[in-house]
């Protein structure tokens, strides 16, 4: 066990630092400014022995280190984030890895689907992402939510299938196919969804639909939702 203050957890954090982490996560298309290299299973890890604590994640977050960020999003309490402070950490997002692991923090709040609707929107690269990235969190993770909440994204998706970024254009890809691997409903409805983008003059559009196509098609998804059924 360690002392959960916030100077000892950023100590914790320096000591763990690892450089060639750090190299290896550029390879990646991640950010390394004010990057440690800490690996994931140690800030999960530090994580668990923190427990939740919404004031110590609002500290991790300012000190601008890319690991305390992600550890912040992980002790923090959904119950307790407002709006302002999701608007603020938004603009902060800097790196493709940083928006999906904070999406999982944003995704068990009761704003999830208006910051959906709001990010994607916009036109910052990593804030847009985030839009998607939170489709793909909620389809994966939200079982209990009704098909139709899913259907009302698909214009979401449609109308951002032509952005040629590339961190933005996978999580385009990446909502559309987790929408289409909930049930055999939606899996159908997801193709042709694809099949319309796939008619847009884009490259970008092309591709996604072309990826989501051939994984929603594919038989190992078909048979696993047959057996969903």
């Amino acid at each position: 066990m360690f002392s959960s203050g916030y100077e000892n957890i950023i100590l914790r954090l320096k000591s763990q630092a690892n450089p060639d982490n750090a190299a290896g996560m550029a390879r990646y298309g991640i950010n390394i400014e004010n990057t440690l290299g800490v690996s994931m299973p140690t800030v999960r890890s530090m994580a668990k022995e923190i427990g939740k604590n919404h004031e110590l994640a609002q500290q991790l977050w300012d000190s601008r280190i890319h690991e305390a960020r992600i550890l912040a999003s992980l002790i923090d309490e959904p119950e307790k984030v407002t709006e302002e402070q999701l608007e603020r950490w938004v603009s902060d997002f800097d790196s493709w890895d940083l928006v999906d692991q904070v999406s999982a923090l944003i995704a068990e709040t009761p704003y999830v689907i208006r910051k959906i609707h709001q990010w994607a929107a916009r036109d910052e690269e990593f804030v847009k992402r985030a839009a998607f990235s939170l489709i793909a969190e909620i389809s994966f993770y939200h079982k209990k939510m009704d098909d139709a909440e899913f259907e009302q994204l698909f214009p979401v998706i449609v109308c951002a299938a032509t952005d040629e970024r590339n961190f933005v254009k996978k999580a385009v890809n990446w909502a559309l196919r987790n929408i289409g691997k909930r049930n055999r409903s939606l899996n159908g409805k997801a193709i042709e969804i694809a099949t319309e983008i796939q008619k847009m003059d884009s490259k970008s559009a092309r591709w996604i639909a072309a990826d989501a196509i051939r994984e929603l098609t594919s038989e190992a998804v078909q048979k696993r939702l047959k057996k969903k059924k």
